[in-house]
């Protein structure tokens, strides 16, 4: 079967728009998965807002390390969508083929993206965990990909996989409040206009509002499970000590039970909403920036792909003839 060319052009402009998303957003991602993946003690908490942990960054000369693990994250992230456009249009396309129908319906089309998810949760989980170790380092203390990855056993290296599968379920969720929220708008339109007009769609600016408010519903709905993931994969406190005369601790719990038994009890049930606001502001920069810049290059995309096809069709057409 001979390579998926759409499929490609697909998850080419996809992983590089999550690529230069990522770079942009990436001194937030750190501020927030710092913010997230401390657990109050003893009534005492390090970082009390978002921005504690930019001020701790600056006041440290740490600015840059506010970046730590920007490589590995956006390696990850590249993957990431890399796999997950081309599973999606693959996946769509084969069912166009074998159902024979000309379109998919919402039932079908989340089924697909979750399947993609999926796929791409279990091939980028060690990535994901590493990039999280390296973020909630203390500053300057990041260690490299490598060593992160092969300082534990397999196993470690993809903690939070069950939470990675379960937050599948994201998307589902979005396009579902999302349709749920258009159709109410369209039936209400559909009632003030007068018979005979024009079919009512839904404006640039409503669509876009529409999708910010079901990203956010979403993102609301699965966050205690987004938080847990990132307390489980983050660095142990201890980690970048340089003081060798110092006995290491123990390694904590990075089960899903004691994250939940630890916030539970430290920080109450409003402990699992913590930093919800900023994940929030970044999920849906993130993906406002990645669909932008995926829909300004895809065109350009194909087009080089095309050419690139073409010249290895001249080149080994060339060959023959020699």
């Amino acid at each position: 079967m001979g390579v998926d060319l759409e499929s490609l052009s697909e998850a080419t402009s996809g992983a590089i728009g999550s690529l230069l998303s990522t770079t942009i957003l990436y001194p937030l991602d750190t501020c927030k998965t710092k913010y997230q993946a401390e657990v109050q003690a003893h009534g005492q908490r390090k970082y009390r807002n978002l921005s504690d942990v930019l001020l701790e960054a600056i006041n440290t000369r740490q600015v840059l390390s506010l970046y730590q693990g920007l490589g590995t994250k956006n390696l990850q992230s590249f993957i990431a969508q890399f796999v997950y456009f081309y599973g999606y249009s693959y996946f769509k396309r084969l069912y166009i083929e074998k159902s024979g129908s000309k379109s998919i319906g919402m039932k079908a089309n989340l089924i697909l993206a979750a399947a993609a998810g999926a796929c791409t949760a279990v091939v980028t989980q060690p990535l994901d965990t590493a990039s999280s170790r390296m973020q909630t380092s203390a500053f300057g203390k990041s260690k490299g990909l490598w060593k992160t990855l092969t300082e534990g056993t397999l196993s470690d290296a993809f903690d939070g996989l069950g939470i990675s599968l379960l937050l599948t379920s994201n998307p589902a969720i979005q396009y579902t409040v999302f349709d749920q929220l258009k159709q109410r708008l369209l039936k209400q339109k559909l009632k003030e206009a007068d018979n005979g007009s024009s079919p009512v769609v839904l404006s640039a600016f409503t669509a876009f509002l529409l999708g910010a408010i079901s990203k956010s519903a979403a993102t609301f709905l699965t966050y205690p499970a987004i938080r847990c993931k990132v307390m489980i994969q983050a660095a142990d406190p201890d980690d970048g000590n340089d003081d060798k005369t110092k006995r290491p601790r123990p390694k904590s719990h990075k089960t899903l039970s004691g994250v939940v038994s630890a916030i539970w009890k430290r920080e109450g049930i409003l402990g699992f909403f913590k930093g919800l606001d900023a994940q929030i502001t970044k999920t849906v920069l993130s993906s406002a920036l990645l669909l932008m810049i995926k829909e300004k290059i895809t065109a350009t995309t194909w087009v080089l792909i095309l050419a690139i096809r073409r010249y290895l069709l001249l080149s080994r057409g060339r060959l023959n003839n020699v």
